[in-house]
């Protein structure tokens, strides 16, 4: 195709106006998010501050930032860890044919079809069943995964599918004992795609809504935070918590991407020393 013709740049514009209609409404809030002391919840901005953002940092009436925050994360990093543990494991599982693997796929990519908001609220109703008290550590832990787990173990299947199974034979007739072998040969190859399936789990867990909403219990995470906050904040500091957590999603996803590039250029460079 040519790339200087009209159908090239015909498809550049659609792209430009998808980025455009998928980015306007977080660039508007990130604007407006620097609104004055005297400035409201929309256009003409009166003034430039970041009055907002400090106003985060300070006692509030109404929301409480920090601990949503802090579970927030907190549930991210269980998830992800548990996501890349549990994927890993069935990757290597799934690389054997055994019984009942057919029906064991298919229940965990059910969590993919199953609607979010009715996995949230049959795992708060069986924990109240149960006698438990639903929370963000244990009920919302268990609904989060039903989430990330289905992407991490389609990861998996991907690079195991992909991986050369001469080298783990090469290791075994060198001497290599099997968990040798998986150390310092399988694991370090398929590095890149673990911390992948970590980003996944993180990512997914941090701004889940629906499967927390009726699984948390009393403590809220921060995407419930901040939906509650909608119906009685009606100043800007909305606006700054949402460039704020915006920006740290960006951060993660940048400082995760260099990291691969690290990863890999480290093994492209022992491969070629």
């Amino acid at each position: 195709m040519d790339k200087s013709g009209p159908r090239h740049w015909l498809l550049l514009l659609a792209f430009a106006l998808f980025v455009v209609f998928l980015y306007g409404p977080t660039l508007t809030i990130f604007i407006l998010s620097f609104q004055g002391p005297d400035g409201g919840l929309t256009f003409p901005m009166r003034g430039v501050s970041l009055r907002w953002f400090e106003n985060l940092f300070e006692p509030q009436m109404v929301g409480d930032f920090g601990g949503s925050l802090e579970r927030s994360l907190s549930l991210a990093l269980i998830v992800m860890g548990l996501t890349v543990l549990i994927s890993l494991m069935a990757g290597l599982a799934f690389r054997r044919k055994f019984l009942g693997a057919t029906a064991l796929f298919y229940v965990t990519i059910a969590g993919l079809i199953v609607p979010s908001i009715l996995i949230s609220l049959g795992i708060g109703l069986m924990f109240n069943v149960a006698g438990l008290p639903p929370a963000w550590w244990s009920s919302a832990l268990g609904a989060h995964l039903t989430w990330t787990l289905p992407f991490g173990v389609l990861i998996m299947f991907a690079v195991f599918n992909r991986f050369d199974h001469a080298l783990e034979e090469a290791a075994r007739d060198l001497g290599a004992s099997p968990w040798q072998t998986l150390r310092y040969v399988v694991l370090p190859l398929i590095a890149p795609s673990l911390v992948g399936v970590g980003l996944f789990g993180f990512s997914l867990s941090y701004d889940e809504f629906s499967r927390t909403v009726m699984a948390a219990g009393s403590d809220n995470t921060l995407p419930l935070e901040v939906y509650a906050m909608t119906t009685n904040v009606t100043t800007p500091v909305l606006y700054a918590l949402g460039s704020m957590t915006t920006l740290f999603s960006f951060a993660v996803v940048v400082t995760v991407t260099l990291t691969v590039l690290a990863m890999r250029r480290k093994r492209g460079a022992k491969l070629t020393g």
